[in-house]
């Protein structure tokens, strides 16, 4: 399983959704997302740890460019997954929104791919941003209002330079930068999902 990782390991992610169907294994919050993904993950790749939730610190000896803790937009790593020498870091950011509050989890969205880049920058070889949402949940992927931050994620906009928050008193003060060019390409899953997966 080395030689996927040594490129990418999206072709792992993409055969966890046929494994959980095929195992009627029942995803119903982000923490069981993160969950079942990290057992597969294990399952797949025995020669790497898969840990969840690890600060960002715990990396900072091995990275050589590692920033100061706090330039760091988030400290805590969805999933990591690694070598034992530490040589070879990936690290993985969920998001499986379930409240409705839709301008806020977009801007979130984008918060995970600027932690991401971050992390790539710091010395991880690969860092992916999946997010999962209900079919039901439209106004997440196609809605009239295609301007502000649903331009990135109902009409295709491409996401780079500075995002603003979309939300708040102070919110055109308040914007995340992002430095390269993402596309979210919304798929259809299982017949009751809506995802997409960014490759930094």
């Amino acid at each position: 399983m080395s030689n996927i990782m040594e490129n990418s390991i999206t072709p792992v992610i993409e055969t966890f959704w046929k494994y959980i169907q095929e195992n009627n294994i029942e995803i119903y919050n982000e923490f069981s997302l993160q969950h079942e993904l990290g057992i597969y993950l294990r399952n797949k790749l025995p020669e790497y740890k898969i840990q969840f939730e690890r600060n960002v610190t715990f990396f900072q000896d091995k990275m050589s460019n590692f920033q100061t803790v706090e330039k760091y937009i988030k400290h805590e790593i969805d999933i990591t997954i690694f070598n034992y020498e530490l040589t070879e870091c990936y690290a993985i950011e969920l998001k499986y929104p379930r409240n409705g509050q839709y301008p806020e989890s977009m801007y979130s969205f984008i918060k995970d791919i600027k932690f991401m880049e971050q992390l790539k920058e710091s010395g991880f070889k690969k860092t992916y941003c999946i997010t999962v949402v209900d079919k039901e949940s439209k106004p997440f992927y196609k809605g009239q209002k295609t301007d502000g931050i649903y331009q990135y994620f109902r009409d295709n906009k491409n996401i780079t330079g500075k995002i603003y928050k979309p939300t708040g008193k102070n919110k055109i003060i308040h914007y995340i930068d992002i430095e390269n060019n993402y596309d979210i390409k919304w798929r259809e899953k299982l017949d009751k999902w809506m995802i997409y997966t960014i490759e930094i």
